[in-house]
């Protein structure tokens, strides 16, 4: 399963969705990350501490290691443009596209939905990220915009919670910052519906 993370706004949550999905992989089978962002967010601020559940390496080393693992999750660099996408699509199952609920990245996001629609690729999930707790309605409208445009999206998005900065400060993942468990729940949920949809596009096209 070839899972790629890409954002055409930074600040989306793109590296630590990539970093998130890579340690649910991982409970599933051996799982690679490549970190082919030019910031090398995962590589600086997560993977120095070698506390990852996962193999983290650059794009320059990916040919020596992807064959090992059965998982691979790509964090591309943001602002992808249409040739970007073209080889990013060509090169995944599925294309998660992470999504603050505001008007600036949605308004990225949708340029980056026009794109995918030029050159037909349909497999891809939006993930809203970053999510304001309740009584804040950003991320419920977010989510009944989006659908009123009909794009795919994850049934779940993702809260936001101070654990994930704590996960970033200590260069592990959010479930060993945060005991309760809650705050890596959105994230299961998101990665349990990912296996699905690769599960069904991979089904669909070995019987094409």
């Amino acid at each position: 399963m070839v899972i790629t993370i890409a954002a055409h706004k930074g600040g989306v949550g793109k590296s630590t969705t990539a970093v998130h999905l890579a340690s649910c992989l991982s409970r599933i089978a051996p799982t690679l990350l490549i970190d082919a962002d030019m910031n090398r967010s995962v590589m600086r601020q997560w993977a120095t501490k070698g506390k990852l559940p996962f193999k983290v390496v650059d794009e320059r080393q990916a040919a020596m290691y992807t064959r090992q693992y059965e998982h691979t999750v790509i964090d591309t660099e943001a602002g992808a443009d249409e040739d970007d996408l073209k080889a990013v699509v060509g090169g995944c199952h599925l294309l998660v596209l992470p999504c603050t609920p505001d008007p600036l990245s949605i308004g990225a996001l949708m340029s980056t939905i026009g794109t995918l629609k030029r050159i037909e690729a349909s497999r891809y999930r939006v993930l809203l990220t970053i999510i304001p707790p309740k009584p804040n309605r950003d991320g419920e409208d977010a989510r009944e915009l989006l659908e009123k445009h009909g794009l795919p999206l994850f049934r779940r998005g993702i809260r936001r919670t101070v654990a994930f900065q704590r996960a970033v400060l200590e260069g592990t993942t959010v479930d060993q910052v945060d005991r309760t468990g809650l705050a890596s729940l959105d994230y299961d949920r998101v990665a349990e519906e990912m296996v699905t949809l690769v599960d069904r596009y991979v089904r669909r096209s070995v019987t094409a």
